[in-house]
């Protein structure tokens, strides 16, 4: 999911709250490029957006997957800063194991962000997860099913 600097973030909540009402009962995870700065996910500092968002995160009780590390997960040419969140309900909170910021190369100034959902078998490909997935945009949200 991102997070457009230039709209307001009411946009955003909305949509949200339309996956979460969807998701009801189920885990769900969600990974964004918020495009907002907060200490509460290992940034430097706390911006107006990253303030807005993380209380919209507690008021709806989800969870941020970061650990504190010192690398970001952005890195551009006007510096680095942890804006790119990955995100779940507390039902998948304890199913979210082994993140990092990866060292690979990812092409962009967005770092790779790695996970395992579930319990994870070193024989298994962390590739096979079957689930349903959603990419989402403003302008189509509401069209989403279960």
């Amino acid at each position: 999911m991102y997070l457009d600097i230039t709209e307001e973030m009411d946009k955003t909540f909305e949509t949200l709250n339309d996956v979460l009402r969807i998701t009801n009962t189920r885990g769900m995870l969600i990974t964004m490029d918020s495009n907002s700065r907060s200490r509460t996910w290992h940034d430097k500092r706390t911006n107006g957006g990253g303030k807005k968002l993380e209380e919209f995160l507690i008021s709806k009780q989800l969870f941020i997957m970061k650990e504190d590390s010192e690398m970001s997960t952005f890195q551009g040419s006007r510096g680095s800063s942890n804006i790119d969140l990955t995100i779940c309900n507390c039902k998948l909170l304890k199913e979210v194991q082994e993140w990092k910021i990866s060292e690979e190369e990812s092409c962009s100034d967005h770092r790779i962000i790695q996970f395992c959902i579930g319990q994870y078998n070193t024989e298994q490909t962390r590739n096979n997860f079957q689930c349903k997935k959603y990419i989402i945009r403003v302008e189509n949200h509401k069209n989403l099913k279960h």
